[in-house]
């Protein structure tokens, strides 16, 4: 029993001295791929940079899309995004339709790879690169609605806020933290319900029509309210994220 006891503490003394030395040892410095995670390996390099990515100035639609891109709307391939929670892949059946068509590329190797996914009648494995825990509820319809439908931003202004400037990407991957601090932050800024002179913005001011009148110094209900410009933040509920 007793040189059990000793082999105990002999060992807890050596697993100290690994550890003092492990946190005095020099650390690398995280970098931006380890802190949002590791990049994703898709079985495709689909290029987002030729379908989302602008168009060289002076070019005509028309033009060659190898000479830059084509200016797709992301939720013409994520169509799920502006009804759903999920943004959605698009189906194998959609890329195809249009790439059999467009013969300039038939012959480049991804093109290739696209198609024997189609003739073996399998869709294509994709990865998913902004994956949130499962006790993490993100619905894209109700931003969707909120900032491009609402306040009529660009489409790829209010998607790049949480997944990068993605028209400059060849396979996506995650640019955001995506984190509960980092979402709660946006949700603490005040965004604009109406526009200049109470004009509801995209008529989706009833969305906000629960809010609390303002009140006065004396703690009274304030009964006139100026309706230019009113702003609102992001709901603050435990429950709006995890449910």
């Amino acid at each position: 029993m007793r040189c059990l006891l000793s082999l105990f503490i002999l060992l807890m003394g050596l697993f100290a001295t690994v550890s003092s030395y492990a946190a005095d040892a020099p650390q690398p410095a995280l970098t931006t791929e380890d802190s949002l995670g590791p990049q994703v390996v898709q079985p495709i390099e689909f290029p987002h940079d030729r379908h989302a990515g602008l168009r060289n100035p002076g070019e005509p639609t028309n033009s060659d899309p190898l000479k830059g891109g084509i200016e797709i709307d992301c939720m013409n391939c994520h169509t799920y995004a502006r009804r759903s929670a999920v943004a959605g892949i698009p189906p194998l059946q959609k890329c195809i339709g249009c790439h059999q068509s467009i013969e300039s590329v038939r012959n480049k190797p991804r093109i290739q790879e696209l198609f024997k996914y189609w003739e073996a009648k399998k869709p294509v494995p994709w990865k998913k690169v902004n994956d949130l825990p499962d006790f993490v509820r993100f619905n894209h319809e109700r931003h969707i609605k909120r900032f491009i439908e609402q306040q009529n931003r660009p489409t790829q202004e209010a998607c790049g806020y949480c997944h990068g400037d993605v028209k400059q990407m060849t396979v996506a991957r995650r640019s955001k933290p995506l984190s509960m601090g980092w979402c709660a932050s946006c949700h603490q800024k005040a965004h604009p319900v109406t526009a200049a002179g109470g004009t509801p913005v995209g008529n989706q001011d009833y969305w906000y029509s629960f809010q609390k009148p303002a009140a006065d110094a004396a703690g009274g209900e304030v009964k006139t309210q100026d309706t230019n410009n009113i702003k609102a933040q992001g709901p603050n509920d435990c429950w709006q994220c995890h449910k």
